[in-house]
């Protein structure tokens, strides 16, 4: 039997309605991968020739031979502290000082490194270090944003030793799935910079 005109209608009125009454898919959250974060604990750093000792990460490895700040390592006292579970990498080299000038040149030095990475940083701080009784000076360099080395340091004494350091991580900077990996790495280098103590320097020729 045929419906009248206006049931007909209204029955298609109906299956319209309740055809759009499906959910519609939505985007999910962006997620990203659970990161197991090591227990955190320290072992004196030590290796051979070096003129200073610092704790560091139980964790981390230390890697020799290795090229970072655009050269090639100059002595033993260049070396990468490798945090492989979190694909963590912190660069340090280590420099005598023999003059006045050569102690600018390497401030000035540290100074452009971090400049030349706040580029793509949306802020920079620049945290002052003073530890007069142990003789130790410096600056931390804080970066935030999309920068390939977020968090980087020199610590001097101002007459012998220099030693410089900037983190770097094996993958693509995406600062809002780093920023916890960050900060618990930037944990480890506050600790370094704290327990920072300089020893006798190596013999001449062993570094430039």
């Amino acid at each position: 039997m045929r419906l009248p005109i206006a049931a007909s209608v209204l029955c298609t009125v109906f299956l319209t309605l309740t055809g759009c009454t499906e959910s519609v898919p939505t985007p999910k959250p962006r997620a990203y991968p659970r990161v197991i974060y090591p227990k955190r604990a320290y072992v004196p750093f030590q290796s051979g020739g070096c003129p200073f000792t610092f704790d560091m990460p139980a964790y981390a490895e230390i890697e020799q031979d290795v090229s970072f700040f655009d050269e090639g390592p100059k002595s033993s006292c260049w070396f990468t502290l490798h945090v492989r579970s979190l694909n963590a990498q912190l660069h340090c080299s280590y420099y005598p000082i023999h003059s006045r000038a050569r102690f600018d040149e390497l401030v000035q030095d540290a100074f452009t490194m971090a400049l030349k990475h706040n580029i793509k940083a949306n802020y920079i701080e620049e945290i002052p270090i003073h530890r007069t009784a142990e003789r130790v000076h410096g600056v931390v360099f804080a970066l935030e944003g999309p920068t390939a080395s977020s968090y980087q340091f020199f610590l001097t004494d101002s007459t012998q030793h220099f030693l410089r350091g900037a983190l770097y991580f094996k993958t693509q900077a995406r600062p809002d799935s780093l920023a916890p990996i960050v900060a618990f790495v930037r944990q480890d280098i506050d600790r370094l910079v704290e327990t920072l103590r300089w020893q006798p320097a190596p013999p001449k020729g062993a570094s430039r």
